[in-house]
């Protein structure tokens, strides 16, 4: 989980920094340099695609090379003395649902599956609410972005009449706070767990959209206000983005575990990324819409305070789904 935590925090950088690069080439060369470097980098990335190689392709090759290398008589003895280590290694890399049978039995899958469920095996995992809860963080991750992608721009030409090149400035207080505190954050994630990350990120964050209602139209005064406020939005962007993709990972993982001859050999791992990226975009695609609605209807800083109790709601249902029952909620015994 290590490095997809790491991916996903350069997706949301990807996000934030996408409007400065936007506003410069924007100010500097009008639509056909913003479009021109958009095909480019789409080429780039097309091209580097096409260059990569499968696992299970160079597996293939790196066993063709080391039963050419090795000598055949050695390769028998080879196999005894290391097979019991591997399957010492195998045996402490195994989860703890293997040694405990209630868990084992929460995350085993009825036989009797229908047939869009076999088709695609990811389908019948969405019926825990730990894995709901862990999309509907990336959801609200997306929404976020979407909403400083949306109002920002505005809001800083209503109330400091900023042109494309300074609105897209501003973006870089949280660009570089979530560039910079995302790794960390997802060290927190990996040494603490995903649940007090989760509950203290979102719970950072209420008081901290409901105080954007500040700024005001000024000068220099108002503009380092709002940027600083924007610079602590960007550490609470850093800190939601690591816990829903390794809560979503950790849990299809059990259920692979347990059902491996229901998933198959590749596992849902493909599955579950694509249905996070999908949820992602949803985000990303409401946010804008949804803030500006808001925005116009409520006003910017009331819509902020909106932001602000989702954010409430969701810190909320991490607590009590996210990582497990919480200890104030103990396990009944069975019996």
């Amino acid at each position: 989980m290590l490095t997809v935590w790491k991916i996903f925090s350069f997706v949301s950088v990807g996000s934030l920094c996408a409007p400065v690069l936007g506003g410069v080439l924007y100010n500097q060369a009008g639509y056909p340099g913003v479009f021109g470097i958009g095909f480019a980098v789409i080429a780039i990335d097309f091209t580097m695609r096409a260059l990569v190689i499968e696992k299970k392709v160079a597996r293939r090759y790196e066993s063709q090379d080391s039963s050419q290398g090795d000598d055949p008589a050695s390769a028998p003895s080879h196999q005894q003395n290391h097979g019991p280590d591997e399957e010492e290694g195998n045996s402490e890399q195994q989860p703890l649902i293997g040694s405990n049978k209630e868990d084992a039995a929460a995350f085993k899958l009825s036989e009797n599956q229908p047939r869009i469920a076999r088709m695609i095996p990811i389908l019948p995992c969405l019926g825990d609410p730990r894995l709901l809860t862990a999309f509907l963080l990336a959801f609200i991750q997306a929404t976020l972005l979407g909403n400083f992608d949306a109002t920002i721009p505005t809001v800083a030409q209503e109330l400091f009449h900023f042109d494309s090149l300074q609105a897209g400035v501003l973006f870089l207080p949280l660009g570089i706070f979530d560039l910079l505190l995302g790794p960390v954050f997802g060290w927190c994630v990996d040494r603490f767990g995903t649940k007090p990350v989760a509950v203290l990120s979102y719970t950072y964050l209420i008081p901290v959209l409901t105080l954007l209602r500040l700024p005001h139209e000024g000068e220099h005064d108002q503009i380092i206000l709002y940027g600083g406020l924007l610079a602590l939005c960007g550490i609470g962007l850093a800190c939601i983005g690591a816990p829903s993709i390794v809560e979503a990972g950790a849990i299809v993982q059990k259920y692979y575990e347990v059902n491996p001859e229901f998933f198959g050999d590749n596992g849902p791992y493909a599955q579950l990324y694509g249905l996070n990226s999908m949820v992602f975009s949803a985000g990303l695609t409401l946010g804008p819409e949804l803030a500006g609605e808001l925005k116009r209807v409520i006003g910017y800083g009331n819509m902020n305070a909106v932001l602000a109790a989702v954010c409430a709601v969701t810190a909320g249902l991490s607590f009590v789904y996210i990582g497990g029952k919480p200890r104030l909620f103990p396990r009944r015994r069975k019996g």
